[in-house]
């Protein structure tokens, strides 16, 4: 496909694209659009910032706009992704081209006020775009049912597996009518997604346009070797270096990120952070800031940077390195969007050499040396050891404390819609830092 028009999409949709300055259809829109209008599932594999919003949401739009109006409480497609900010990135880009249709898009999200939403689910909606947690809350207080929904869309599934969504997922399937089109998006693949596609699919369609774990052809990957109490001067340094120029920094704690902040806007750096413990109207808010430039540095953990899409940011920091290799990607993906060049540069000290192998492994190459030189492997070791000990209070022969009663295991799967489990609570500049649970942000 060499442009839109030889897809056969509804005029209103064409005019939406030639509005908002669509052209081309990226390569996974090219491949997924026509399948997707056939009907048929798909399995649709793409690095982040590839048009995957767009990939599936002009082809639900197509079909919707053929059909009558939903009933009250009820929503015809339903597309769940794993945070609130990615929820709000694909629900404004579809309300964008539903606002001239009889189209209705509506987001539900934790962190916001429940009654709001069920009055808005209360007339029906065409698409539903939710985060499992909220959802499951509204289909327990009978605000919706999902008894008339054609279509289903899993965006970020592995990021919903990494978070413990599975069981939500399950719940929310069985209350979906057995014939409708499912979509799943992914931009890694490992045994456990496959088992997810065997189960909610229909003899998909594989559409893989990058190879799973393959970056940004356009961003610059580098490494600094720095130990753990010199990383936020060192920080300082590349902001300082760059003062014009938008920057994600990366932490792994809700509490880390936030004082990783306030430190430097006590340098006199314009920053803001996002993370689980500020609520979703903060949230927006920070980062309408950042998308204006008024704050030039965000700080952000894992599942709360999920969603953004903010073209002008140009360097991505990972002041600690994410403990699963494939988050490394999705960290840097927030670079070098829009056809645009990035840059990101992980920290490495000695205790998160193991996680930066792992990387390497996942990247098929060695992240090119910006600064410092490679920890020995008795250094590595010894730092590993000690944060292992620390996390686990000094006892156990492992290292790593685990209750008895699996409270960490439930934390970790339980749904958004409640408040996220406890990550360990360290901040800037103390070795090891790493959380118990993936659920930190």
């Amino acid at each position: 496909m060499t442009d839109f028009t030889m897809f056969g999409l509804r005029p209103v949709l064409m005019t939406g694209l030639e509005a908002q300055g669509f052209a081309t259809p990226t390569p996974i829109q090219s491949r997924a659009i026509p399948v997707i209008m056939q009907g048929r599932d798909i399995l649709g594999l793409a690095q982040t910032g590839t048009g995957k919003t767009l990939a599936f949401g002009l082809p639900i739009m197509h079909a919707l706009l053929g059909d009558e109006r939903p009933a009250p409480k009820t929503t015809q497609a339903l597309i769940l992704a794993p945070t609130r900010e990615l929820v709000t990135q694909i629900a404004t880009t579809l309300d964008n081209f539903a606002r001239k249709t009889p189209l209705k898009v509506q987001r539900v999200v934790g962190g916001a006020g429940m009654q709001p939403q069920i009055q808005k689910l209360a007339k029906g909606c065409d698409i539903l775009v939710a985060t499992p947690g909220r959802l499951l809350d509204l289909l327990e207080r009978r605000a919706l049912t999902l008894s008339q929904t054609q279509m289903l869309v899993l965006d970020e599934a592995d990021q919903m597996l990494d978070l413990g969504f599975i069981h939500a997922l399950r719940k929310i399937a069985a209350l979906l009518p057995k014939e409708r089109q499912t979509l799943m998006f992914s931009a890694t693949m490992n045994k456990q997604m496959n088992e997810i596609a065997s189960a909610y699919l229909d003899r998909p369609e594989r559409i893989q346009v990058d190879a799973p774990g393959k970056p940004a052809d356009k961003i610059d990957q580098s490494v600094h070797y720095v130990p753990q109490g010199d990383k936020a001067r060192l920080l300082e340094g590349y902001l300082k270096a760059h003062p014009a120029e938008l920057a994600l920094v990366f932490a792994r704690t809700k509490h880390g990120a936030e004082k990783l902040m306030k430190l430097l806007t006590a340098w006199g750096i314009d920053a803001g952070s996002i993370h689980g413990n500020k609520s979703q109207a903060q949230r927006e808010r920070i980062l309408q800031a950042f998308r204006d430039g008024k704050l030039k540095v965000l700080v952000a953990t894992d599942v709360a940077a999920r969603g953004i899409d903010i073209p002008d940011v140009r360097h991505v920091y990972n002041y600690e390195l994410p403990e699963v290799p494939e988050n490394y990607v999705h960290r840097i993906g927030r670079t070098a969007r829009a056809g645009a060049s990035g840059r990101a540069i992980a920290f490495c000290a000695p205790a998160e050499m193991g996680d930066l192998q792992s990387i390497e492994r996942l990247m098929k190459r060695p992240l090119t040396v910006a600064g410092g030189t490679p920890w020995p492997e008795e250094m590595a070791g010894a730092a590993r050891a000690a944060a292992r000990s620390k996390r686990g209070g000094g006892g156990g022969g492992r290292g790593t404390a685990r209750p008895a009663n699996g409270s960490a295991q439930k934390a970790r799967n339980r749904p958004s819609g409640g408040k996220p489990g406890d990550a360990a609570r360290r901040g800037p500049g103390k070795p090891g830092a790493k959380p118990r649970s993936r659920r930190s942000a």
